[in-house]
């Protein structure tokens, strides 16, 4: 069953950093005058440091800065994300709070009860990049294939385990849609970021980890993890050995995450403006866009309007395959 559709920006011009759209109208140059400059600006990050959204958002801020502003990060894990989401979003609406958020912050609509914030009213920013799952298991462990790790865990229902970043995240939604479209019974470790995760894997504390690519790309290529499957519709350049989920009987299994910043509702025109150029200027440098080639990701940078119609779509997509599949996280 079908996780997510792969994340196609929605511009329609072939480069998409060509087309960036910033709310209603183009930026204008009283737009670029405002103060953001003269504060200091903090990027929270909703996970531990070490992460993917952790890395991307100090290589935006390090470009940022060097454009003459001051930005900070600032990590504030838990909650499933719920922590970093709340400050920000109770933050003063001035442009000096950004969310460096991913496909938690649309989950966290449809499988929490309540939550202490309305993420749909937050300002959408732009979203920096993407990230394709994969699975895999510690060289010492006996599983070649993803058939290997299946077969084993339908002769020991709950004995084997695995680990990923949540609950409520992308990579424990594509841990239950695994479990439940082969019909075996991981049991399923929280932990508060990639990182951590990675590290009881190596330490051979858990069976197997759901993770983005670039948090276990290292180690796979030194040969301490064995990657089984990655969880997009192609193979991926960097591991062309590694088949796909579809191609190991998961019929249109895919999980991609997106990463991407927003701010504080209510935040002024010419703030958020602001911020998108400052953000748009940053991911279409070079440096930056190589920086996170290099680690494994798919730029993006969809902003403004596109980004908060890309948020509604991954809400309506997420809400049926959660319903679909019976997961829940409460």
């Amino acid at each position: 069953m079908r996780l997510s559709s792969v994340l196609r920006p929605l511009c329609a011009a072939a480069v998409v950093l060509g087309c960036i759209t910033v709310g209603a109208g183009t930026l204008h140059a009283q737009d670029m005058k405002g103060d953001l400059k003269a504060k200091t600006i903090r990027i929270v990050v909703p996970f531990p440091p070490g992460g993917t959204a952790d890395s991307i958002a100090r290589i935006v801020s390090q470009q940022a800065n060097g454009a003459g502003f001051n930005l900070i990060v600032e990590n504030r894990p838990g909650a499933g994300t719920i922590i970093a989401t709340e400050q920000v979003a109770h933050a003063t609406p001035d442009g000096s709070a950004v969310l460096i958020n991913a496909n938690s912050f649309v989950i966290n609509t449809i499988v929490r009860s309540k939550l202490p914030y309305d993420p749909f009213k937050m300002e959408p920013l732009c979203i920096i990049a993407s990230s394709p799952q994969v699975i895999v298991v510690h060289k010492e462990a006996p599983y070649r294939t993803l058939k290997d790790l299946v077969d084993a865990a339908r002769a020991q229902p709950g004995a084997l385990s695995f680990a990923a970043v949540g609950p409520a995240t992308t990579q424990h939604i594509a841990g239950e849609m695994f479990k439940h479209d082969a019909g075996i019974n991981l049991t399923y470790v929280p932990f508060t970021g990639g990182a951590p995760a990675v590290n009881a894997l190596l330490g051979q504390h858990v069976t197997t980890v759901l993770a983005n690519y670039n948090e276990v790309m290292e180690q796979i290529a030194a040969g301490n993890l064995r990657a089984l499957a990655v969880a997009s519709r192609q193979r991926l350049k960097a591991i062309p050995d590694v088949p796909t989920f579809i191609e190991s009987g998961y019929k249109d299994f895919e999980a991609l995450a997106f990463f991407g910043m927003v701010t504080t509702a209510g935040t002024p025109p010419a703030a958020v403006a602001q911020l998108i150029a400052m953000l748009h200027d940053a991911v279409k440098s070079p440096d930056v866009s190589g920086k996170l080639t290099q680690q494994g990701l798919d730029v993006v940078g969809t902003c403004g309007e596109e980004f908060r119609a890309y948020i509604k779509q991954q809400h309506e997509k997420y809400e049926r395959v959660i319903k679909d599949a019976g997961i829940k996280i409460e």
